[in-house]
């Protein structure tokens, strides 16, 4: 417990003084080698799956009630993986549970956690300062939950997250500009949230980006004219229900030539649909409806030979074309 209560401190601090570059480096090279002096180890991991269980206030399964017993090793609990060099958790699979709880902060000691997938559960509450000490994960998936208040700072603290999953959940406020952080970044779907504010430009410099999904939100701003020169493997685009506005990122948008999914409707863009748009020879959904775009549909979209579905409703849009 002492390890605990050095970490949830620290997280405290780093969070007041991270914006202190100098004294965060000082305070973050003292606690890394404080940490040091509490080595974790399997049974570390058993202790912060158990107390995730006694966080738990309903399991209608029983699968966590029964299964996971210290009469047996924690690497043979259902969803749970261990790593066979260090024999340490390095995934844990909770997801379609239907469990309620809370996320407890002792998940935080899990150091060789790979992947998280809590997601379609009733969890509630905050996410817990601790989780900055994973910095293994790939996968971030909480998905489908009632969980709530701000996006932390530190959600960007992840150096090797490939995936990160927070929608149908309550969060509110900005999306922090430490995201962009993560270079490694695949994915981000925060869609179905109560977040506001612009996006921040730097999630669209993250050149291994393939889904960015934030659709149903209360986000305003612009998109980068150059948008696609950052994002050569976007694929998926979901932004619509939102409050964006100005005109539809037309510079450098055939090197978006992965795109198949560009999800725009019900915002307040403005100006003509960008006749580049036809060099997405991928583009199969294309979701203009509810703006203010106007003009003529241009025939270029007609080379995007794959569409399939493009929907102009609400729109002050003439012209037809044939796919």
């Amino acid at each position: 417990m002492q390890s605990l209560s050095l970490l949830h401190v620290a997280t405290l601090a780093m969070e007041k003084f991270h914006h202190l570059s100098p004294l965060g480096l000082v305070l973050t090279c003292f606690l890394s080698a404080s940490f040091a002096l509490f080595p974790t180890n399997i049974t570390t991991d058993q202790s912060s799956l158990l107390a995730l269980r006694a966080h738990i206030s309903v399991d209608p399964l029983q699968i966590l009630a029964k299964n996971w017993s210290v009469g047996s090793s924690v690497c043979h609990w259902i969803g749970v993986s261990c790593g066979s060099r260090h024999h340490r958790v390095t995934a844990l699979d909770i997801s379609n549970m239907d469990l309620t709880g809370i996320i407890p902060p002792h998940l935080g000691n899990l150091s060789f956690l790979v992947s998280l997938d809590m997601s379609a559960n009733n969890f509630h509450g905050e996410l817990p300062h601790d989780f900055v000490g994973l910095r293994r994960l790939k996968l971030l998936n909480l998905s489908v939950n009632n969980l709530e208040g701000e996006l932390p700072w530190w959600i960007g603290s992840f150096p090797q997250l490939l995936r990160l999953s927070l929608t149908n959940n309550s969060f509110t406020g900005l999306i922090p500009s430490s995201i962009s952080n993560m270079s490694k970044l695949e994915e981000i779907s925060l869609s179905y949230n109560l977040l506001q504010g612009d996006i921040p430009t730097g999630i669209f410099n993250i050149s291994s980006l393939q889904i960015i999904a934030l659709k149903d939100n209360g986000l305003s701003g612009v998109l980068p004219s150059d948008m696609c020169y950052h994002l050569p493997g976007l694929s998926i685009l979901s932004l619509s229900f939102n409050k964006l506005y100005g005109q539809l990122p037309s510079s450098n948008l055939a090197q978006c030539s992965e795109l198949w999914v560009l999800s725009l409707s019900y915002n307040e863009f403005g100006g003509s649909i960008p006749k580049e748009i036809g060099a997405l020879k991928k583009l199969e959904l294309l979701y203009l409806g509810h703006t203010y775009l106007e003009g003529e549909i241009p025939k270029e979209i007609g080379n995007s030979t794959m569409m399939k579905e493009l929907d102009t409703r609400g729109a002050k849009l003439s012209g037809t074309t044939i796919f």
